[in-house]
């Protein structure tokens, strides 16, 4: 975390170096710049504004109301206050089902400030999205396994990957993800033996929730982490409020265990 010192604002080449280095990378989503100006104090490297905001903001039950202009909105509020950390913003349900859709709605995130747009599913039709936007200085994070914006398609937040074909399935995407021209993997809700299956076949980052330890980096919802979300937390979340004095502490917290290997633990994670 030397940038802290003074350093540059952290790039996608440098989180290149820290996987290639076996640097954990920390990621947490932020939604306003209050959030944002605490985790650059607090040494996250990446912040995603997730439209994970439907739940944990907007108090839907899923991700789908989520608009591109609510997507704009809440980047530019963590645009202010980012001092160092890479920033990655959700493309949302339906805003890019074919290229040049895809393109409108990374360019109105990208202009509000982020550095790089995450999309949902590996498939054929994904993959080509993939490679629209990075032929045209998109970068793009993938984003497989659990999928919530599909929610309603598989039936509930569910494991994914756990038969053998399903698992192949999934390693065959991530591949063709990264030959699209993604430079990172988010992997949601998979056995961890999946997770770091995955991880070592491709040479981008992984970032896990819910997908094991042995990922490239790790993601968790903040207010999941922090223990205020409603309702009972997934078996990958873990409350770093308990036992600390203030949200700052608990963030801090949250680095350390990633950066070390402490978390996520084994309890934290899904068999295959």
């Amino acid at each position: 975390m030397s940038y802290l010192q003074g350093d540059k604002p952290i790039s996608i080449t440098r989180l290149l170096a820290m996987h290639a280095e076996r640097e954990k990378i920390t990621m947490l989503t932020a939604y306003d710049s209050t959030m944002s100006a605490l985790l650059n104090r607090c040494g996250i490297e990446t912040i995603l504004i997730g439209d994970s905001m439907g739940n944990v903001i907007q108090g839907h039950s899923c991700t789908t109301p989520v608009t591109v202009e609510q997507m704009v909105y809440h980047t530019e509020c963590v645009v202010r206050a980012n001092t160092h950390a890479f920033l990655i913003t959700d493309l949302p349900f339906a805003s890019y089902g074919d290229p040049v859709q895809a393109l409108k709605s990374a360019a109105a995130v990208m202009k509000a400030g982020a550095d790089m747009v995450k999309i949902e599913g590996g498939g054929d039709w994904q993959v080509e999205i993939i490679r629209y936007l990075v032929e045209r200085a998109v970068p793009v994070c993938a984003h497989l396994g659990l999928l919530p914006q599909s929610v309603h398609l598989l039936g509930g937040y569910k494991v994914q990957g756990k038969s053998k074909d399903a698992a192949t399935i999934m390693l065959e995407q991530a591949l063709a993800c990264q030959e699209a021209g993604a430079q990172m993997v988010v992997l949601e809700a998979i056995p961890s033996s999946l997770g770091a299956r995955i991880t070592s076949e491709v040479h981008i980052p992984t970032i896990g929730i819910g997908a094991g330890p042995d990922c490239s980096g790790q993601v968790l919802v903040l207010q999941d982490m922090l223990g205020i979300s409603p309702g009972k937390p997934p078996k990958f979340v873990k409350n770093f409020m308990e036992g600390r004095h203030s949200v700052e502490a608990a963030i801090k917290a949250y680095v350390r265990e990633v950066k070390s290997g402490k978390f996520p633990g084994l309890e934290h994670g899904f068999a295959g």
